[in-house]
């Protein structure tokens, strides 16, 4: 085990464990490494910011306070693009910004040498984006769903009618390649997609929405799906 692995698999053992600890002479077993290697890598944790904690005598051993963030994952350079690629291929996906900015977080922390081989990689991954609407318009779509708020919005349909409207933002859907606000439009009385490209301006009230849920949108179109953290 490469003592990368090893360390993230360490913080993973004492976050297990709790309040309860883990003796160095346990990590040494279970990592089939030498104590005196253990606890360089509890001082490597301690150092990279993880609150490790030790308690000394009969029943003493290592842990995490409990509630605390753990060092960040190590990825490989293949995850590390993948990553990289799928933000740079949906600039008009919502928080696109802020996906950004996280993954050069992730960058950033990597070791020299896993860093350099995904840089090397990433330059043999191409994307041709289209370009995202404005930030303003984005941003305050953004912001409106996440704070649940009502927002003015100036839309121009497909036949070419503008209209200005507000929303109750409830989801945003991608499909077929294009994004979507959905949302209960006050205008029309009724739940509503409003093609996110369409969108002219955009600004947030400071009226809460209402009750409109998911459920009411339906179900989803065979290609889209929610996004979760983890496999539907």
């Amino acid at each position: 085990m490469k003592r990368a692995e090893r360390l993230h698999a360490l913080s993973e053992m004492l976050r297990r464990n709790g309040s309860r600890g883990c003796s160095a002479e346990r990590l040494s077993r279970e990592f089939g490494v030498s104590v005196r290697t253990v606890k360089r890598d509890l001082a490597a944790l301690e150092n990279s910011g993880a609150p490790v904690w030790s308690r000394p005598g009969p029943g003493g051993g290592y842990g995490l306070a409990v509630g605390a963030s753990l060092p960040p994952v190590s990825l490989s350079p293949a995850q590390a693009v993948a990553l990289l690629a799928a933000v740079s291929a949906a600039p008009d996906a919502p928080y696109a910004d802020l996906a950004a900015a996280g993954v050069q977080k992730i960058m950033d922390v990597l070791d020299p040498s896993t860093r350099a081989r995904a840089d090397e990689l990433a330059g043999r991954v191409w994307v041709n984006a289209v370009p995202p609407v404005t930030r303003t318009t984005r941003s305050a779509l953004e912001e409106a769903m996440a704070e649940q708020r009502v927002v003015r919005i100036r839309y121009t349909s497909r036949d070419g009618t503008t209209t200005a409207r507000d929303v109750e933002p409830v989801l945003f859907a991608s499909t077929n390649g294009q994004w979507y606000l959905v949302g209960w439009c006050r205008l029309r009385n009724a739940m509503r997609w409003f093609t996110v490209s369409r969108i002219e301006r955009a600004s947030v009230t400071k009226t809460a929405c209402g009750s409109h849920t998911v459920p009411e949108v339906g179900e989803p179109p065979a290609n889209a799906r929610p996004v979760h953290g983890r496999d539907a």
